[in-house]
């Protein structure tokens, strides 16, 4: 009888003793936030923007490690395939991943289930730009030009499967042109190309794009998105151009593994939103000439889900691969 009473006592010494373990609040040790590309790019750039206020908020420090390879999939299965417990993000780049889960060689993971939406991060325009010596000032002679030489005129893309790439084939689509994709490894040799007039277009991040306008060896045609961006705030989108239905921006958004406890999820969002708010923040985000978007859970997930269908459709109508 003693000997019972006495592991029954020692049982709830190890109860109380491990309640508290149990117990703790997240988060209780530094939190990873995966970058699927290499350090200094627009995904990077927005997850260092975020990090260290995001770490203040927490109370935990937010590292930030690059794991780049197979156009952002590398890294951004690496997430997917972690433990669902917050301590373990994704800053990914909404577009390219949505595009890669239509395409007909999809990532090990499946973009639309493996992930919880935290908020969006920041918003990046793209721009329509040209070689100078292109006879076009604005979009509609841009069009009017591949028109007149259905699959001459050349586009320079970062990759197939790219937000670039997959920017240019809706461009068709939604025009009525035909053009000739030119695929490059990175926007660095693309913009290149284009400066070289070596190719005529590319649809392009602002951030790849105004560091060359001074040259006068490219111009910028219209913007991408359906407002007009803050950091050119006169050069008009293609939709005040007369391209219906046509709005692109480059999306970054803090994702966790599905499965994530919702109140870790509201944490981490409330977080990414007050530090969206900061001025910091937001010069910081416009200096890449982008905006700073933070969202609630439900929106970020809306934003995923509408992405996923979008470009399944460009991926679809233009036979992209």
């Amino acid at each position: 009888m003693k000997q019972t009473w006495r592991i029954a006592l020692a049982g709830a010494v190890l109860a109380l003793a491990a309640g508290p373990a149990q117990a703790q609040a997240w988060p209780s040790k530094p939190v990873r936030m995966v970058v699927p590309f290499p350090p200094g790019g627009a995904t990077d750039a927005a997850a260092r923007i975020y990090a260290q206020h995001l770490g203040d908020f927490l109370g935990q420090g937010v590292v930030v490690e690059n794991k780049a390879g197979a156009g952002g999939e590398i890294g951004a299965e690496f997430v997917a395939k972690s433990a669902p417990d917050g301590y373990t993000l994704l800053m990914g780049a909404v577009g390219s991943h949505a595009i890669h889960a239509a395409m007909p060689d999809k990532p090990g993971y499946d973009f639309a289930t493996a992930f919880v939406g935290v908020s969006m991060a920041t918003s990046m325009p793209m721009a329509v730009a040209v070689n100078s010596k292109v006879p076009a000032t604005n979009v509609q002679e841009l069009i009017a030009l591949a028109k007149s030489k259905p699959g001459t005129i050349t586009f320079g893309s970062a990759g197939p499967g790219t937000s670039q790439h997959m920017a240019g084939e809706l461009f068709q689509v939604v025009t009525g042109t035909r053009l000739m994709h030119v695929p490059y490894r990175g926007s660095g040799p693309a913009i290149t190309d284009l400066l070289g007039g070596q190719i005529d277009m590319v649809i392009e991040t602002l951030p790849a794009l105004l560091p060359q306008v001074a040259s006068g060896k490219i111009r910028l045609l219209g913007v991408t998105t359906a407002t007009r961006a803050t950091a050119l705030p006169d050069l008009p989108t293609l939709m005040e151009q007369g391209v219906k239905d046509y709005s692109v921006a480059t999306a970054y958004a803090l994702l966790a593994p599905a499965g994530t406890p919702p109140a870790v999820v509201d944490k981490l969002s409330a977080g990414m939103q007050k530090a969206a708010a900061m001025a910091s923040v937001q010069q910081a985000a416009l200096k890449l000439g982008a905006d700073a978007v933070a969202t609630s859970p439900a929106d970020t997930s809306r934003v995923l889900k509408q992405e996923v269908a979008r470009w399944a459709d460009v991926v679809r109508m233009s036979n992209a691969k």
